[in-house]
């Protein structure tokens, strides 16, 4: 009398084991095929226009790009060699080879070589496809870059300027290691990283005054001040936080290991925002005073360079954003073990 249920119950297990056979062969192809789609898109290539940018051995533009690139574009500050951060913020000259570790969770990114060197730096590229890397975010092979560069919509007056300097800084030999993602990173790079252009055309320029408008080109085209003052998901650089709200967590750039750093709110809120109250004098003294924890990834040096007018347009320009109210307890701090 037990042998038909013994049979149904064997037929079931039978069955049972079939579908997890299957279950996991099925499992096993979807893996193999995303692995592999994965893998084919490490390289994939994107289409964007190439500016019509030239350099120019024009003194006057060459020494706007001098001041651009180590004042507040802080380019040296991702470019320069490992080791010449107290240089680079002192103010001095510095080559610009590349080679810095930047160690995300995403892998690891590598500064490329910007000097005029034919085998390891930029000696071989064009003027229009270096434009189109900091305009497109598309780089010389074709290959969506990394958003570290966030000068998209900077003037082309001051993009030639920074293009015309480059090419006369000394030819420096160094290879760059490729970026070395890890396996979060490159299903990042092969879902998520897309290109970044232009929030509209790019100016041919902008006047320099002291007005709030100068102040926004400045803050969100040049120093980048939007780029670490807003919170942002570090596995895909898209910002999650509001505008100057602070809250973005950036590692130590002196020991990254053990020590990490958090941007403050530079909104007018009345109970959250650092620099509320603070009158003009106040705003630029502090930037004069230049960096005052080592471990801070603030461009300060280049940024404490700038002139009263740009710093005036700066801090104008800060009163107008939106007031957000968001609390920073602390900027720096020892990371848990």
């Amino acid at each position: 009398m037990f042998l038909p249920f013994f049979c149904q119950s064997q037929n079931q297990t039978n069955m049972l084991k079939k579908t997890l056979k299957w279950t996991g062969i099925i499992l096993l192809f979807l893996i193999i095929g995303l692995a592999a789609i994965v893998l084919l898109n490490q390289n994939k290539k994107y289409d964007a226009p190439y500016p019509a940018i030239k350099a120019s051995s024009d003194s006057a533009v060459i020494a706007r790009g001098k001041y651009l690139v180590y004042g507040p574009a802080h380019c040296a500050d991702c470019h320069a060699k490992p080791g010449t951060e107290e240089i680079v913020n002192s103010g001095a000259e510095v080559d610009l080879p590349g080679g810095r570790d930047f160690k995300l969770p995403i892998g690891h990114i590598y500064p490329k070589n910007i000097t005029p060197d034919k085998e390891t730096g930029i000696g071989t590229i064009s003027d229009e496809a270096i434009a189109r890397s900091l305009r497109f975010g598309v780089g010389h092979d074709g290959r969506a870059l990394f958003d570290f560069m966030p000068f998209h919509d900077m003037s082309d007056e001051d993009l030639t300027a920074v293009i015309s300097y480059i090419r006369t800084i000394k030819p420096v030999s160094n290879k760059v290691p490729d970026n070395k993602m890890n396996l979060l990173g490159m299903v990042i790079k092969a879902f998520v990283l897309k290109p970044v252009g232009p929030t509209a055309t790019p100016p041919k320029s902008v006047k320099a005054d002291s007005t709030v408008e100068y102040g926004r080109y400045l803050a969100m085209s040049v120093a980048n001040c939007n780029g670490c003052h807003t919170d942002r998901d570090l596995m895909t650089g898209a910002f999650i936080g509001e505008p100057f709200a602070g809250g973005f967590k950036m590692e130590s750039i002196i020991d990254p290991e053990h020590y990490e750093c958090q941007s403050p709110n530079l909104t007018p809120d009345k109970e959250t925002g650092r620099i509320y109250g603070w009158n003009e004098e106040t705003f630029r003294n502090r930037i004069r005073q230049g960096k005052l924890i080592k471990h801070s990834p603030m461009a300060w040096g280049p940024f404490s360079r700038m002139s009263d007018m740009e710093i005036k347009a700066i801090y104008k320009f800060l009163q107008t954003v939106k007031p957000v109210n968001k609390k920073i307890e602390k900027t720096f701090y020892e990371k848990k073990a």
